[in-house]
């Protein structure tokens, strides 16, 4: 008797594997390349610096991205996962590494990911702590903050000269809306790369109307593997690390949250004590290797999973796919300039679709939740309250000390202790009220 196999376990023809798992990486490569970016500009790094660290960030991205989708001992969720570098990680790093040095900021890497290992036990018996009202809240802020952050890239930074081209809005437009039309007239499979399909045609209509610069695309080298070390000898000094190590355990958090979401989208039941702490598992060690490439923390993304429930192909070898095209992509840095020759309003427009969907998940999961109940209310009430303020009002936190700054301004990570500190509050203290039935 054949025994049916699951989805997330299926391996796909090649042509299907192909197609999504390249839908996958031009929604995702961005990510490193934007990261680096914002490095490279903050601290002034030298072309030949950046160079490296473009291909090394997508290494590891690669890397992890087929550790968490295959999963070697207890290493990987098994779950269809990609990994990239976190904004909040990038701007933490930049900060230390500008308090201190850049050697210092690497140190600081290496010292959270031993940090993940070490506090994995413990954190692993405070899962309950994260119930469906915890997981929703967090996807919604995640979603947020991911569409805030994208929504920057689509209009640049106020103050600019360029801030609100009507111009990069139109090619941000064009981009949802050829998706949008996508999904509604292809038909059956192709149907599910209607996210690849609207960010081609988007840079089709970026190419037409001259946004498309190739220039320098195929100059310089054509295969090449990133240097370890690229800084010289990391420093370590655990004060100045502090804040990234704060940061790893609302990192735990997210990546509770994030399996279980995507548990939720390919029909898996979870099992929290064994899928959590190996997919926590997979961003230390991927952070470890990072570090000694030069790059700041690699952590598991919510990225994907908006692009895995729009599409519905659940096999975890479709990421993995991905990720041997990052590696590949690595390897050869001609391909890499290329898709960073999208413009970036056209990569923003697919961006905000796919984080959208998350947020359309956070308020599935908070379906569960029954809000009549005060404590319920008040307690997503508070935690979003907290957790949007930040991401809303950029600079809020600007006059207290750089190391609160670092947290406070940090939107899921206050939005998420404040979900975990009410929700104990009132289901501890307080009675369980009666649901009010409208």
């Amino acid at each position: 008797m054949n025994r049916e196999i699951d989805p997330v376990d299926a391996i796909l023809p090649p042509r299907q594997l192909f197609a999504f798992g390249l839908q996958h990486l031009l929604v995702m490569a961005a990510s490193p390349v934007t990261a680096v970016f914002v490095i490279s500009r903050a601290l002034e790094l030298p072309a030949a610096l950046t160079v490296n660290l473009i291909s090394a960030t997508i290494l590891v991205c690669g890397l992890g991205t087929l550790l968490q989708s295959l999963g070697v001992w207890r290493f990987g969720s098994r779950l269809p996962f990609v990994m990239v570098p976190g904004g909040a990680p990038v701007f933490i790093f930049l900060s230390i590494a500008k308090l201190t040095d850049v050697q210092t900021a690497v140190g600081a890497v290496i010292l959270t990911s031993l940090f993940y290992v070490l506090v994995l036990p413990f954190f692993s018996r405070c899962l309950s702590l994260f119930p469906d009202l915890v997981i929703g809240t967090m996807l919604l802020l995640i979603g947020i903050n991911l569409i805030a952050i994208y929504a920057g890239v689509i209009a640049g930074r106020a103050g600019t000269p360029g801030f609100g081209d009507p111009a990069s809005l139109g090619l941000a437009f064009a981009t949802v809306l050829l998706t949008v039309l996508f999904v509604r007239v292809l038909p059956g499979r192709l149907s599910q790369l209607s996210v690849m399909f609207g960010l081609i045609a988007g840079a089709l209509v970026a190419a037409a109307s001259g946004a498309v610069h190739l220039d320098g695309v195929f100059s310089g080298t054509v295969i090449g593997l990133p240097a370890a070390f690229p800084f010289g000898a990391p420093e370590f000094d655990l004060l100045a690390a502090l804040p990234l190590i704060l940061f790893s355990v609302i990192s735990m958090a997210e990546a509770t949250s994030q399996t279980v979401a995507i548990s939720e989208v390919v029909g898996r039941p979870v099992n929290r004590s064994r899928d959590v702490p190996r997919t926590i598992l997979g961003d230390a060690l991927m952070s470890l290797i990072g570090g000694c490439l030069g790059t700041s923390l690699i952590i598991t993304s919510g990225e994907n999973v908006g692009i895995v429930r729009a599409t519905g192909v659940r096999s975890r070898y479709v990421t993995a796919t991905c990720g041997a095209m990052l590696v590949i992509l690595a390897m050869l840095p001609p391909l890499a300039r290329l898709i960073n020759a999208i413009p970036p309003p056209v990569i923003g427009g697919t961006a905000i679709i796919v984080f959208s969907i998350i947020c359309g998940m956070g308020i599935d999961i908070l379906r569960r939740v029954d809000l009549h109940v005060p404590g319920n209310l008040f307690t997503l009430a508070v935690a979003l309250s907290i957790g949007l303020l930040p991401i809303l009002v950029p600079g809020l936190y600007g006059k207290f000390p750089t190391t609160l700054q670092i947290i406070l301004s940090n939107g899921l990570a206050t939005g998420t202790l404040a979900a975990v500190a009410f929700n104990q509050l009132f289901n501890r203290t307080a009675p369980t009220a009666p649901a009010v039935v409208p």
